[in-house]
């Protein structure tokens, strides 16, 4: 029998936990609920343990550092992850597992953003932001992903061991998301209801420091993962910046034969060379991702031995 672990990062959900562990147990009668809680204080775990949940404890804070620890620790056919806060349904969880186990996806994606989270989430920020980090995402990533951000994701032990955690709170998505684009897993998306917290559960997210944090994840993976693009970008920008400021002195030296504008033509020539350099960076950085990926297949082909 294929085993399935759910898992649960929680702080501070004694509000919703119960339910959620309950809600699980249901729909997958046979996987393994999983709770690690995170530094909570309002007594999370007692609640979980009572519900009948495996209870682990992950004391670096963040949400990241959760999901580390935990795909280190289980051992599973099938991860479903989703958060404690009661927010996702249980009722897609064996579709989601299902699509998992026979082999047709990698990484099954919860889509809130095709079905209820518009109505349902209040916070105006958090939906600029989602729809933001999707766009940016796909624009970069050459996809058509609806959903970067959700928390209700299913994977396989493949996708599971492969993946090097980096990122340590609510990037960690994001972070998935990437890369599981660039690693050209199987990923399929099925929409799912999403409802609001319950009153009296509070979000953890901070519009503004951690969408943040999203965004910058965004620039250093796109750094990491397309470094062509990225230093291109700012070659050209550079060079166009650099062919503006030292016009005067290059049209001065074409008609006259001699240049006035020294200066400006010392910093177009800096300007020049640095978009040049640039360039160039990105070439051969380019070149090592591409053996990086190489290296990574070849791993992955070995731990499937």
């Amino acid at each position: 029998m294929n085993k399935i672990a759910v898992l649960i990062p929680c702080y501070n959900e004694s509000k919703t936990i119960e339910k959620v562990v309950k809600d699980y147990q249901k729909a997958l009668k046979n996987a393994d609920i999983y709770v690690y809680d995170n530094n909570s204080s309002d007594g999370t775990d007692e609640i979980a343990k009572k519900a009948g949940a495996i209870v682990c404890y992950e004391y670096r804070q963040g949400k990241g550092n959760v999901i580390r620890t935990m795909f280190r620790d289980i051992d599973a056919d099938c991860y479903l992850m989703i958060d404690g806060d009661d927010t996702y349904p249980a009722e897609n969880a064996k579709e989601m597992c299902d699509l998992v186990l026979s082999g047709k996806a990698d990484m099954v994606i919860g889509d809130r953003l095709s079905s209820t989270y518009f109505q349902e989430n209040k916070r105006p920020f958090h939906n600029l932001g989602n729809r933001m980090v999707r766009f940016l995402i796909n624009f970069i990533f050459k996809n058509h992903i609806k959903d970067i951000m959700t928390g209700y994701r299913a994977f396989s032990r493949e996708f599971v061991k492969g993946f090097p955690v980096l990122s340590k709170g609510f990037e960690i998505e994001t972070e998935m998301t990437i890369h599981a684009v660039d690693k050209n897993y199987k990923i399929v998306e099925i929409p799912v209801t999403y409802r609001d917290r319950p009153a009296g559960s509070v979000s953890k997210l901070n519009t503004y420091s951690d969408g943040f944090k999203v965004l910058k994840t965004i620039a250093i993976l796109f750094k990491e993962y397309r470094p062509a693009v990225f230093f291109n970008l700012f070659a050209a920008l550079i060079f166009l910046i650099s062919i503006i400021i030292g016009l005067p002195a290059y049209i001065e030296y074409f008609t006259l034969h001699y240049v006035y504008k020294v200066p400006s033509l010392i910093v177009s020539c800096m300007g020049i060379n640095l978009s040049f350099l640039l360039w160039i960076a990105g070439v051969i950085l380019q070149v090592i991702v591409k053996k990086d990926r190489e290296r990574y297949e070849i791993l992955m082909n070995l731990m499937k031995k």
